[in-house]
């Protein structure tokens, strides 16, 4: 296990302290530490209890269980199925020092709760105050989930957004290497023995667990050196340290734009730079969908880029002007979707106009393919290969 300690303040910090057990895959073991961290807490004589830990039936895990408190759960009926999730009333009523709640991403039972998501009752618990230890994939943050579905052809339906877990003050790295991972798997150690031939042949190929494995390392890495950003920022303040690099995504509304702005997101954190998603309203033109507009707004917001809007009869030029102004070096733009003959009766596509001004400004223009990837029915707890916890 690698691990790392930041902090990264929002508008509100909140009261209780905040460690995420991250791994690669399901069954690399973060329930496992999750709870020998808890058992250890209990043993020093901390107030600990479980607010919500699945054990997919493990018997390792449950075992691990016996020795400290559970809260009950809530029973739940959604569509004629009964359900059994974290009653986040009573955790915040039993009111523990150390709440232990697995799977962050896990999306929660229409009508069980005041949230839609466990990551929005884990930010609840913590501001009452309550220390909470958690457990989170990488394939679920919000920034890298697109990567890993075109990885692993596995629609990642579950998903947190990046700032909730660079909140933690503590994130620790359960590392596995491929080839112990599938002798888990074999063993019957993390899926019923009627998934393990889907589960080896699909998601847990290991060429998809190698790639999965370096998003973890890259992600871990990445948020090790804004602690010594910090550092220096707090210690040396003569050092020059802050990044030179600045991104801009160009957001429309078009099919695929998720996936240009999650490109986009990394392609920033990789150099640690700072990112701006800009929309651009035409004067006189119809208005973009306002549903649609929203919802690239919330993800611009989990992926952790500034969002502005600008009015403009040029988009392109617009948006070349908001670059000289903020010293933007590198822009990331969805590839036209215009044909042939438009671009050549209509003046040229945007994303020409943009990379010819770009080129003359001296700034980077990386053309990003457009992919538009369905995603599961919201609001319903996944059960698809690689989405569960462990």
């Amino acid at each position: 296990m690698t691990e790392r300690a930041t902090a990264y303040p929002e508008d509100i910090e909140p009261a209780g302290r905040f460690r995420v057990y991250l791994g690669a895959a399901a069954g690399v073991g973060k329930t496992y530490a999750m709870l020998s961290e808890g058992i250890r807490r209990h043993d020093r004589g901390t107030d600990v209890a479980i607010g919500f830990v699945e054990s997919h039936g493990r018997p390792q895990t449950e075992a691990m269980t016996k020795g400290l408190e559970v809260i009950a759960r809530k029973s739940v009926q959604y569509r004629g199925t009964s359900f059994e999730e974290m009653d986040v009333e009573a955790v915040l009523a039993r009111r523990p020092a150390v709440a232990l709640i697995d799977e962050l991403a896990h999306t929660n039972v229409p009508g069980s709760g005041p949230h839609a998501k466990r990551w929005e009752d884990v930010l609840e618990i913590l501001d009452a105050g309550i220390d909470v230890i958690t457990t989170v994939n990488i394939q679920h943050l919000e920034s890298i989930a697109d990567a890993v579905e075109r990885i692993t052809g596995v629609t990642i339906g579950e998903r947190v957004p990046d700032w909730v877990v660079r909140k933690a003050d503590q994130i620790e790295l359960v590392d596995s290497s491929p080839e112990q991972l599938r002798r888990r798997m074999l063993h019957g150690n993390i899926y019923p023995a009627e998934k393990v031939p889907q589960a080896l042949s699909n998601f847990f190929r290991t060429d998809n667990l190698i790639a999965l494995r370096e998003l973890a390392l890259r992600f871990l890495a990445d948020e090790t050196e804004e602690e010594l950003l910090e550092h220096l920022a707090r210690y040396q303040t003569k050092v020059l340290w802050e990044t030179s690099e600045r991104f801009l995504v160009a957001v429309i509304t078009a099919p695929g734009t998720e996936a240009i702005i999650r490109r986009a997101s990394r392609m920033a954190a990789r150099t640690k730079a700072e990112l701006h998603a800009v929309h651009v309203h035409v004067h006189d033109s119809v208005r973009s969908d306002s549903a649609s507009l929203e919802g690239l707004r919330q993800l611009c917001s989990d992926v952790g880029a500034d969002w502005i809007e600008l009015e403009s009869d040029d988009p392109a030029v617009a948006i070349i002007d908001f670059a000289k102004q903020h010293q933007i070096t590198q822009i990331v733009v969805g590839s036209s979707q215009r044909g042939r003959l438009q671009e050549l009766f209509r003046g040229g596509s945007i994303v020409r106009k943009v990379s010819r001004g770009a080129a003359d400004a001296g700034i980077d223009v990386h053309i990003i393919a457009r992919r538009h990837v369905e995603h599961a029915e919201p609001g319903i707890p996944s059960d698809a290969l690689g989405s569960k916890e462990s």
